[in-house]
């Protein structure tokens, strides 16, 4: 494991740069790789989360070029290097050090000529691209919310690089809220809050994710608003995201609340099939500048954008699974090898998503009794729901034909003409697709 670590580190620090290496990286080890879970030894639960969130791909890679099947990453905290860490501390806010604020490095790959722009996303990248390429703006902060895997953090590193691809010498500070307040109890700890306070009122560009998680934490509330107040006076660039919007944080005090609403405040909304696909066509286009020969199948990368509709980011983990276990395969990636590979995360969406799930909540969207779905009536205001009902449960389980059209007390050709001319539809109306997307969403929240 020791040489194993050390060899794929030689290629980690290349990808990810000496500073975000020392700070974070240098303090680990890989403790075992175990049917395709590497995991690795670190100091504390906060490293742990940290490593995951901001480096885990680019060490799946550089363990997968080691020849390691590696499809996810896990940590275990080691009171060893827990304590070697903390003997070899030092604060990390001496004036003008290189090292001043560890981690605060933006992500490599989340750049606009990667961000795949469509309808939910549109409005929040166009004031991303105004942030960073105005002189100056009349908002501010640019505050973006909405759930899980949307793009929020990607728009925000987005900024940054375009900011300092233009400006070379301006200050970015990207940081989570918790590494705020870690960082900041930190120097209360070592006495050091004179050197955090210059620290972060000297930036240029200052980039918060997860802006509520300080909710409820009066301290670091009180250091926040102090340096929100510093930076907007002098007309500094800061950009937060969340998982709702300010008015909807609970904990977060009146004036913070304020301040973050006199900015601009945009939602991003779940992608839709049309952005779902695309993201995946550019995400293996990327696959292919390092490996050519990968190829799928007809159908199988619109089946992962029907299938899987949570949010992108899980999407996108499925594709890297496909693309991992690919490499070690001659053939092209299939839809019978995509089932097999991926029959874990579908196996965990058919424990949520039952067929009688799905009938109960399309006859509720459409008004209708769950006997209308099932039974023999064959008016134009039941057809439909029916025929989207089935649809769905082909698209969001793995259950046969037979079994869809038991469910519906229909043979398994009235469930194959059911699914085709729903596919005919979708193309056709959109407000028929508004409501599979929307179907869809409320479905994969199950459970």
């Amino acid at each position: 494991m020791s040489e194993l670590w050390r060899n794929a580190c030689k290629d980690l620090r290349q990808s990810i740069g000496d500073d975000d290496f020392r700070n974070w990286i240098s303090r680990t080890t890989l403790s075992s790789i175990d049917q395709g879970v590497a995991e690795i030894k670190v100091p504390t639960h906060f490293t742990g989360e940290w490593i995951i969130q901001t480096y885990g791909d680019a060490i799946i890679e550089c363990l997968r070029g080691q020849s390691q099947m590696v499809l996810r990453l896990d940590y275990v905290v080691c009171e060893e290097l827990a304590s070697q860490s903390h003997d070899k501390a030092k604060s990390v806010f001496s004036e003008n050090s290189d090292d001043a604020l560890p981690g605060s490095h933006l992500i490599k790959r989340f750049t606009f000529d990667q961000f795949v722009v469509a309808g939910p996303n549109t409005v929040a990248y166009a004031a991303a691209k105004r942030v960073s390429e105005d002189e100056k703006v009349n908002f501010s902060p640019l505050f973006l919310y909405g759930g899980v895997g949307l793009g929020k953090t990607h728009l925000m590193n987005a900024v940054g690089w375009m900011l300092k691809e233009s400006k070379p010498n301006v200050k970015v500070i990207y940081l989570s809220a918790e590494q705020f307040m870690y960082l900041f109890v930190r120097a209360l700890q070592t006495k050091s809050v004179i050197g955090f306070k210059e620290m972060f009122r000297s930036v240029d560009v200052l980039l918060v994710d997860d802006i509520q998680f300080i909710a409820g934490k009066n301290s670091t509330q009180e250091e926040f608003f102090h340096t929100f107040n510093a930076l907007a006076e002098q007309n500094k660039r800061i950009i937060l995201t969340a998982d709702r919007s300010p008015g909807k944080i609970e904990g977060l005090e009146a004036r913070i609340r304020s301040r973050l609403q006199s900015g601009l405040a945009i939602e991003l909304h779940p992608a839709d099939y049309e952005l779902r696909l695309g993201i995946l066509q550019k995400k293996v286009e990327l696959h292919r500048n390092s490996n050519p020969s990968l190829r799928f199948d007809n159908g199988v990368l619109e089946f992962l954008a029907r299938r899987i509709v949570s949010n992108a980011r899980i999407l996108e983990g499925a594709l890297n699974r496909l693309v991992a276990a690919q490499s070690f395969m001659p053939s092209r990636i299939t839809m019978e090898y995509t089932l097999h590979v991926l029959a874990d995360l579908f196996r965990e969406s058919d424990r949520k998503i039952g067929l009688k799930d799905i009938i109960k909540v399309v006859a509720e969207h459409y008004n209708l009794k769950v006997s209308d779905l099932t039974g023999t009536r064959r008016t134009k205001h039941i057809v439909q729901p029916r025929q989207m009902a089935i649809y769905l449960a082909k698209n969001l389980t793995t259950r046969s034909l037979p079994d869809i059209g038991r469910a519906f007390n229909r043979d398994h050709t009235t469930v194959i003409h059911s699914i085709r001319r729903m596919d005919k539809l979708l193309k056709q109306n959109a407000v028929l697709a508004d409501d599979q997307e929307l179907l869809s969403r409320r479905l994969s929240d199950l459970g």
